[in-house]
């Protein structure tokens, strides 16, 4: 029993995008040509002036051990920074440097969740949470979203079902992965004083505070009596254009962001050295390369928004935040007789799609476990990583096949 694998595995999830990319990519290897809407990666460059300070501190020999909470410069830098755009105080000590944001729902999970203890969070969402509640052997305890007004927002009454005696911790994507629905100043007004009334956790998962076209970004931070009990997950992945980079931060009260820097000592010692110097660079330096990133995706938005809606049988809800459209394609599907409650069928449509057309898109199911409740059809398209000529010349490829 020697090469026997932990059981505790079984409990471990994964980003299941990256499956539906293992199919593009196999697809592609066969000599197919491939429009990747499936994965939020981006294929826009990082700003040269971050390049170039990662550059100047490998050359300056900063590249070895830092401190397990980051080098203070970046915490300073950070801290300065969410204290001006969110309007609150936050001391350097507050701030914990990650290699990435996503490795703060596992360690805030770790400090805060007792076996046994329920986890409120978006379903559909970012896998990880549901990947880590039951890793950690918490109770999941998933909440929804509806189409209200041509926009998603979350379901209040799923969170008021979702609840029982045993609720801990309420995750809130605020800008959402996958719907991009955009929640607003009423939804975390009522979502905080559920928090307070509760005597909840929270972790405000913010990777898209900064990606939005119009209006302003609502976040937990807004709301006030929150301070002592909120981790806001930050990161320089999508405003910068630093996916790859792997640069983030825990944000929140000193007691528990000490507990998550102890938790960095264990599993990683430290966030690469050179690269916490062109966080701050990113934080401090020109930030006109960051603004064209933003055109950039508006421009996207605007022409792939444009180009479903042309499609018989398609509908997009509106989203001003995100670079994800979570598009309705419940009469395409039932038109080419595929049966809703066949999962099977989901994956089937998905892939019939990516080989007759070459599009590759992500379905309602790699967002989390599909619900009972639910009676549409949805699919992702994310247009971080696919320019608008080659969205363009892929979609008029797929409106001609769902059309057929």
């Amino acid at each position: 029993m020697g090469n026997r694998i932990a059981s505790r595995i079984d409990h471990l999830g994964t980003e299941t995008a990256f499956a539906v990319s293992g199919d593009a990519a196999a697809w592609a290897s066969s000599g197919h040509q491939v429009y990747p809407f499936h994965l939020g990666d981006m294929n826009i460059r990082t700003p040269e002036n971050i390049i170039e300070a990662a550059h100047r501190a490998m050359l300056d020999g900063n590249t070895g051990y830092t401190p397990a909470a980051g080098i203070p410069a970046l915490r300073e830098a950070l801290a300065d920074s969410v204290s001006q755009s969110r309007g609150i105080a936050v001391d350097p000590a507050q701030v914990s440097i990650q290699p990435g944001g996503k490795p703060v729902i596992g360690k805030f999970l770790t400090a805060v969740m007792e076996p046994g203890d329920g986890v409120l969070y978006p379903n559909p969402g970012y896998p990880i949470y549901e990947s880590q509640v039951d890793f950690l052997g918490g109770r999941a305890q998933p909440y929804s979203y509806v189409v209200e007004g041509g926009r998603f927002r979350f379901d209040r009454r799923s969170v008021e079902a979702a609840l029982d005696e045993t609720t801990r911790v309420l995750i809130v994507n605020a800008q959402h992965n996958p719907t991009g629905a955009d929640a607003d100043a009423a939804d975390i007004a009522w979502l905080a004083a559920l928090a307070r009334e509760r005597d909840l956790w929270v972790l405000s998962d913010d990777p898209y505070i900064d990606i939005r076209y119009a209006g302003r970004s609502h976040t937990m931070l807004d709301a006030e009596g929150l301070e002592d009990r909120t981790v806001v997950l930050y990161t320089f992945s999508k405003k910068y254009a630093m996916t790859g980079w792997r640069l983030g931060a825990a944000i929140g009260p000193q007691g528990v962001i000490d507990v998550i820097t102890k938790i960095n000592t264990n599993d990683e010692s430290c966030t690469s050295h050179f690269i916490q110097h062109a966080g701050i660079e990113a934080l401090t330096g020109d930030q006109s390369g960051s603004e064209q990133i933003l055109e950039t995706l508006r421009a996207r938005r605007d022409l792939i928004v444009d180009r479903l809606e042309s499609i018989d049988g398609v509908s997009v809800p509106a989203t001003d935040a995100t670079f994800y459209l979570f598009a309705d394609v419940t009469e395409v599907f039932d038109r080419m007789g595929y049966q809703h409650d066949r999962e099977e069928d989901v994956q089937a449509f998905r892939v019939k799609s990516m080989q007759e057309t070459g599009v590759s898109f992500c379905s309602r199911s790699h967002f989390g476990r599909v619900q009972p409740a639910e009676e549409r059809v949805y699919v992702r398209f994310a247009y971080s990583g696919i320019d608008a000529d080659v969205a363009d010349e892929g979609l008029t490829g797929l409106k001609a096949f769902w059309e057929r």
